[in-house]
């Protein structure tokens, strides 16, 4: 039985994510693994061969067409291959398929939701909203989601269009809450009990540890459940007021 010879032009690629530049009038494109050319960009990644899936530039990757070294001369004033490599990372066009571009603006969706439900509560019971209420109200809204501005930003427009549309009673707000324990507790989980809270007010360490301290309403459960697997029943968190803040406030931290 005769050999099956594969055809040696055609090269499989698979993770594959491709950077694309047009320049004198014609399309040139270098694949990459993804993730990898945003690294490069970002000055993270140094090595160019952890970014390239093949030391190659291509008229079209998917094709395995490859630019020839005369239109490399003509179109970048070099044939250095290297040197063409990096400027089209450096100013190319990071091409996203459709499913995963679906995949990323579910993600941010996702993220959007989770911001507002940790900054905000139902003014009329005091009591914050569930991620998937808020996913909700968005989808009440038609919000679209914008991949160039961070979720922070967008969070600040979904709280402002609820307000203003009335989908939902929606406050920004911050606790007050009370936090006891065992001082030699205290000493042992202030490290994951800090990054929780957003301001603290008053700290006392005697005999029994005293926090009083301002959070965002979504670490009110984070904060429970922390005091309950660590202090065994020996430690308390209560809610001493709610405080409105500033829905302007642009850096919304």
């Amino acid at each position: 039985m005769g050999k099956i010879f594969q055809p040696s032009n055609k090269i499989q690629l698979t993770n594959v994510s491709v950077v694309r530049l047009r320049k004198g009038g014609k399309r040139f494109e270098v694949a990459c693994y993804k993730n990898k050319a945003s690294e490069w960009r970002n000055g993270v990644e140094k090595d160019i061969d952890e970014v390239l899936q093949i030391h190659q530039v291509y008229m079209n990757v998917s094709k395995g067409q490859v630019a020839k070294t005369e239109e490399l001369k003509k179109c970048f004033k070099t044939e250095d291959v290297d040197e063409v490599i990096r400027e089209i990372l450096q100013k190319g066009e990071q091409q996203v398929s459709d499913k995963e571009r679906h995949h990323q603006l579910d993600n941010m969706l996702r993220d959007i939701a989770t911001i507002v439900a940790e900054k905000c509560i139902n003014p009329t019971t005091q009591r914050p909203y569930t991620v998937t209420m808020i996913e909700k109200a968005m989808g009440d809204l038609h919000y679209s989601v914008n991949p160039n501005r961070s979720a922070k930003q967008q969070a600040l427009d979904v709280i402002k269009q609820i307000q203003q549309q009335n989908i939902m009673p929606i406050s920004r707000a911050r606790m007050r809450i009370r936090v006891t324990m065992p001082s030699k507790e205290a000493k042992r989980i202030k490290d994951k009990l800090s990054p929780l809270v957003a301001e603290t007010e008053e700290e006392d360490i005697s005999e029994e540890y005293e926090l009083i301290a301002l959070i965002d309403p979504g670490q009110f459960r984070a904060i429970s459940d922390l005091l309950q697997a660590e202090c065994k029943g020996r430690g308390e968190v209560e809610v001493l007021s709610l405080r409105d803040t500033n829905d302007e406030d642009s850096t919304f931290m």
